[in-house]
């Protein structure tokens, strides 16, 4: 192999065998070696211990992920092409996989585009992003622009940038938090930070400048569209509603009536006004309130039977192994007490948005709730997130999503 332009990082037989496994990350205890000075964002690359390349990615001292694998091609050279390949390749495969679905959707989920810490959705004519690594970061003014350039290409209209970079996990990579427009070209910075989008026929104010995350989940779309099939003619409580939209799908697939529960009194009144821009006000009604309150007032009233589908979209009650145990409890109360209020033949919509959930443990979960509230659960789907935020087999962290649909019997 020719001479390469790169430090050389050495790492331990453990930290081999997950990156030949295909895992992207080399941890910092599994560093041996650096042969060189370098700064934190640079490309390295990365060799086992008998001198042989394994791969190259950005390394940061800050991270206990100490280096993120980019490429595993020694042929490749980390310049403006390589880059503007990477984002072409992300883009087009979303223009197949989402078809029609295309103007709204995941252009890049981070490992699984082998772009580590970056997240772009498009909504419509509007690209949001987080950026969670530092070389991602040094390489923004590269990468964003290319997103632009591909898009337009493919005669697809890009009207701003907004990166949302107010996320307390950059300060584990020494990046700053703050959000706000990106400028570059004719890219417009002075906007009201709403957009409208229209998924699955149904039209959503996305506030992406202080909306969750980038403003709206993408990740749900087609399991919302089965939930839907399901609720037609059926009375709904949709709960954790956030900005409405399983009860709006409920809604519009002929629901005989929906009522939609959050917490978050902001969300509430987001997803009333997404009701009434879409002519559903008077099938949705719309209660602020704890969840767990509510479906323990609602089982100490007696009112089982109350609803013929209930729909179980909580936020990730974990977000690191130490509290999984804790998470657990949370996600079988809920379902526990939502299998308990179902009648005989009622349906159940439950998921996990936590990777650390993995489906072993929820399915075990969900099994020990029906032995507990003394139903069957009769399978109808088992679903995933939408092909925008693929899965990689070798990278556990980007498979997160569960999502069943069930008859209670």
């Amino acid at each position: 192999m020719a001479e390469r332009p790169y430090i050389k990082v050495n790492i331990t037989p453990k930290g081999e065998r997950a990156l030949r496994n295909g895992h992207p990350w080399v941890f910092a205890d599994e560093i041996t070696a650096i042969s060189g000075g370098y700064e934190n964002g640079d490309i390295v690359d990365v060799y086992s211990s008998k001198e042989r390349y394994l791969g190259s990615g950005f390394i940061n001292d800050n991270s206990k992920i100490r280096v993120r694998i980019v490429s595993r091609n020694a042929n490749d050279r980390f310049d403006e092409a390589f880059w503007e390949r990477r984002v072409r390749y992300a883009i087009e495969y979303r223009r197949t996989v989402m078809g029609n679905d295309f103007d709204n959707c995941r252009l890049i989920f981070g490992e699984a585009d082998q772009f580590p810490g970056l997240t772009v959705d498009r909504f419509g004519d509007t690209l949001v992003t987080q950026t969670l690594s530092m070389g991602i970061e040094r390489l923004k003014d590269v990468i964003f622009p290319s997103m632009v350039k591909v898009l337009r290409e493919m005669s697809e209209d890009i009207r701003c940038i907004y990166e949302r970079n107010d996320v307390a996990i950059r300060s584990k990579e020494g990046l700053s938090q703050g959000k706000g427009f990106y400028s570059w070209g004719d890219l417009e910075t002075e906007l009201g930070g709403h957009t409208e989008i229209c998924e699955n026929g149904i039209r959503y104010d996305v506030d992406y400048i202080n909306g969750q995350k980038t403003g709206f989940f993408l990740d749900q779309k087609y399991n919302r569209l089965a939930a839907a099939k399901i609720a037609a003619g059926k009375k709904v409580l949709d709960c954790f509603t956030h900005t409405g939209s399983f009860g709006l799908n409920a809604a519009m697939g002929g629901a005989e009536k929906v009522v939609s529960v959050d917490i978050s009194a902001d969300a509430i009144a987001l997803a009333r006004e997404n009701a009434r821009r879409n002519g559903l006000e008077d099938k949705i009604d719309y209660v602020c309130a704890d969840v767990f309150d509510l479906l323990t007032d609602m089982a100490n009233k007696g009112e089982k039977g109350r609803y013929d589908m209930i729909i179980l979209d909580p936020p990730a009650f974990t977000k690191s192994s130490a509290t999984v145990k804790n998470a657990v409890r949370g996600y079988k109360e809920i379902n526990l007490k939502a299998m308990k209020l179902l009648p005989r033949g009622g349906y159940l919509a439950t998921c996990s948005c936590s990777h650390f959930m993995t489906d072993e443990l929820f399915r075990k979960m969900l099994q020990d709730a029906a032995a507990d509230a003394d139903v069957s659960l009769r399978q109808i789907e088992a679903r995933q997130q939408g092909p925008d935020h693929p899965i990689l087999w070798n990278v556990p962290e980007t498979d997160y999503l569960k999502f069943y649909i069930f008859q209670v019997v």
